[in-house]
């Protein structure tokens, strides 16, 4: 039989199959979020269908959020009709994120419409936490739609438009098609576009231009007008990231870039990144107030690294033809972990934190490392592997469990493949060089570049002939002891411990309400004593105090943050053990540390035995 005819035989076999068409669909979605303050969305889609079984898939695997935790628990109200009568449906049995709508004979659309319930309460997460307040909402595509079987992402349209709540404003990277009054109707574009492209929407909506060519400007809606009056010196240093990334990377690969920031102590705080937008979400306060702002500043840096790091070039096994398909998380060490690095690096160059400010950080990222004795039996390969569980494990035993530590381990490492290129090259090459290489000219519109790790082993390679290949693996599979330091000591600088605080670790206790205790006896602590967790091999854990618990007193007296930090500046001038009286499921018991060491805390001190090319990293270009 001629290649021909067997073609022809299988085009007619696939015609055949029940829902099934040759010509990629375009779905109608219309969403009604004009009763967000009541953290309800509802959505009507017509989709194209045909006689028999059509499959509709809820997305399960969200891009960025590197799990299937699309919230289809969060999915209601709904309904299947066609020339209005209404449908079966019936969820399959072995994936809950997949319909089946019986469709009738003669019938070539259905009609279907859905309720997203956003959560009513404080819930954390990705872009399935808080997302809504009386104020402002976010809207995410992929929360409001279904899509059928038998397509890529990027071959089916949406035709999408909005109704939003009367006066409210909006900021999203889609093209406006028309506005009427409350109502958006936007371009038709793929399903991959309409999901990769949030609206963030508000009473109260400031945007903030920060460069024209191409368009990037910062869309920020607050849970009030006073929380969109930050200084001019913080819009000029959103402007300068803009222009650093710039130079790093000398290309960018967007049409025109949204900062969508919300501004709430009511929605669930994170970023998550999109190709030409961000969703990045803080506090209320997070602009105006200087310790929030300094604790945050490293955020929108870090989401638009991903631009470039994550969403250009992108880890082959994270791209996927749909949002069914699993993904696999084994590159996050370069997606997340190099983006962590690159971020600390652009939130230093546009002024956003000090390079004091910024040492102070990685001195937290090196000692929280050093006192994670998980990674004893978890290397930094694994913790990306296991990035679906981890991501959503709980504080209590984090050192021990480890968590998504391919972010602050991989801005040590790749910190320390900088170092490695710039001594070798003594200082003619970067990783900025890295950065033009890998994800640079020329400029494009958003697309999809993927790559592998010997991709990765082969561009450094020629920026700075060294053995990438044996680097790399050595520092994924290795369990220390410690923390990968390579980078802070040759680059000029070491990790030491002193009994006064740095500015950032003052700012975190206060800003976030916790009492830090690590580095001294080995325990982290809420404001009210309750331990969130405890560090292996240190003095309470060895004493025998665990996560849960809650100290009541220390040394007699009533449990404070001061009482403890007064305890422990005393104890180093006698012999009597430190005192702790805690709590335990209704329990109470005195444990007794041997601990005369004081308080202890990470700073960065020059080391003037090597140059200091750590300033020379983090300084403006």
């Amino acid at each position: 039989m001629k290649l021909s005819r067997i073609l022809g035989v299988v085009c007619l076999l696939v015609l055949s199959i029940p829902g099934w068409s040759a010509t990629p669909p375009t779905v109608t979605i219309s969403v009604d979020a004009s009763m967000a303050p009541r953290k309800i969305f509802h959505a009507t889609l017509k989709i194209p269908a045909s006689a028999g079984d059509l499959t509709l898939y809820y997305p399960k695997w969200i891009p960025g959020e590197h799990a299937a935790d699309g919230p289809v628990v969060d999915l209601a109200g709904l309904k299947f009709r066609a020339g209005g009568t209404s449908l079966n449906w019936r969820r399959d049995l072995l994936d809950g994120f997949t319909i089946h709508v019986e469709v009738p004979a003669g019938v070539n659309e259905i009609d279907g419409e859905l309720d997203f319930l956003s959560p009513a309460t404080f819930e954390s997460g990705f872009s399935a936490g808080s997302s809504a307040t009386d104020k402002m909402a976010v809207i995410s595509w992929n929360q409001v739609l279904l899509y059928p079987k038998g397509w890529k992402s990027d071959e089916i349209n949406y035709s999408a438009s909005l109704k939003l709540p009367a006066g409210w404003k909006f900021g999203t990277p889609l093209r406006v098609a028309g506005q009427s009054g409350n109502e958006i109707k936007f371009a038709t574009v793929s399903l991959t576009t309409l999901v990769d492209s949030p609206v963030i929407t508000g009473e109260f909506l400031k945007v903030v231009p920060l460069a024209q060519d191409p368009l990037t400007e910062m869309d920020i809606a607050a849970d009030s007008a006073a929380a969109l009056e930050a200084p001019q010196e913080v819009w000029d240093h959103y402007k300068n990231l803009v222009e650093q990334a710039n130079k790093m990377f000398g290309a960018h690969h967007y049409r025109d870039y949204h900062f969508l920031l919300s501004l709430s102590d009511h929605v669930a705080h994170f970023g998550l990144e999109h190709h030409e937008s961000d969703d990045s979400r803080i506090n209320e306060r997070g602009l105006v107030d200087e310790n929030p702002r300094k604790l945050e500043a490293g955020l929108l840096p870090h989401e638009y690294v991903h631009s470039w790091n994550g969403k250009y070039r992108r880890p082959a096994d994270l791209t996927t033809p749909d949002y069914q398909q699993p993904m696999q998380d084994d590159l996050l060490w370069v997606y997340e972990g190099l983006t962590d690095y690159l971020g600390v690096v652009l939130t230093a160059r546009s002024g956003l934190r000090t390079p004091d400010q910024e040492r102070d950080g990685l001195a937290l990222t090196a000692a929280g490392l050093d006192h994670t004795p998980g990674r004893e039996w978890r290397n930094l390969q694994d913790t990306a592997d296991a990035a679906p569980h981890l991501y959503f494990g709980p504080e209590a035993w984090h050192s021990w469990r480890r968590g998504v530590d391919f972010y602050n381990e991989g801005t040590l490492t790749w910190l320390w493949a900088d170092v490695i290129i710039r001594q070798q090259s003594k200082g003619k090459k970067t990783l900025d060089d890295f950065c033009k290489l890998f994800y640079g000219a020329p400029s494009t519109g958003p697309k999809v570049k993927t790559y592998s790790f010997d991709d990765v082993v082969s561009a450094l390679n020629q920026i700075m002939a060294h053995d990438w290949r044996g680097f790399w693996t050595e520092r994924l599979t290795n369990h220390g002891p410690g923390a990968p330091l390579g980078g802070i000591e040759g680059s000029g600088w070491k990790v030491v411990y002193e009994e006064t605080p740095s500015e950032m670790e003052s700012s975190g206790q206060g800003t976030f309400h916790f009492i830090d205790a690590i580095y001294s006896i080995g325990l982290n602590l809420r404001d009210d004593g309750g331990i969130e967790d405890t560090i292996e091999g240190m003095p309470a854990a060895k004493a025998g105090i665990g996560p849960g618990m809650k100290v009541v007193a220390v040394n007699g007296r009533r449990f404070s943050g001061d009482v403890l930090r007064d305890a422990l500046k005393t104890g180093r001038n006698g012999d009597s053990p430190l005192e702790l009286l805690v709590e335990n499921t209704d329990y109470y018991k005195t444990y007794k540390l041997d601990y005369h060491g004081g308080e202890r805390y990470p700073h960065l001190v020059r080391d003037e035995a090597n140059p200091d090319l750590l300033s020379e990293i983090l300084k403006a270009k």
